[in-house]
């Protein structure tokens, strides 16, 4: 069950190095820009991008980690669970990977819903594995 936490860390230790190098880019162009940005948090769209979804991997995937942890501690994980928790991580990097480039909605909510709906199994597989323990 760690492997997949470990690959969404890196996840999001990629989107800072990106929000970095986009901040750079588009939104610290001058010394106003910095003036804005360090005044009202005004930013370039692009670095406002990743700069949200940074924020949406502390929304969701929190209840990932949760139910990774309580799976293990409870040895409720199994190979099914596994797949799961990769299939989650995996529309982890799909979403923010559509997020940070086109941000079509398109194709970020079926990621977005897929992974939500793993999520739910992998939280109903513990609810069941405790209510029958």
């Amino acid at each position: 069950m760690f492997w997949p936490m470990i690959a969404h860390v890196f996840l999001v230790f990629a989107l800072y190095a990106l929000l970095l190098v986009r901040r750079q880019k588009y939104t610290f162009v001058d010394r106003d820009a910095v003036m804005r940005y360090k005044d009202s948090g005004e930013e370039a769209r692009e670095s406002r991008l990743v700069n949200r979804n940074i924020a949406n991997q502390f929304e969701l995937p929190v209840l990932f980690h949760i139910a990774c942890l309580l799976l293990y501690i409870t040895d409720a994980d199994n190979i099914v669970t596994v797949v799961l928790a990769w299939i989650f991580v995996l529309t982890r990097y799909g979403h923010s990977f559509v997020h940070v480039t086109s941000n079509s909605l398109r194709y970020r909510a079926p990621l977005f819903g897929l992974g939500f709906a793993v999520l739910v199994a992998l939280w109903g597989w513990l609810a069941v594995w405790l209510a029958l323990e």
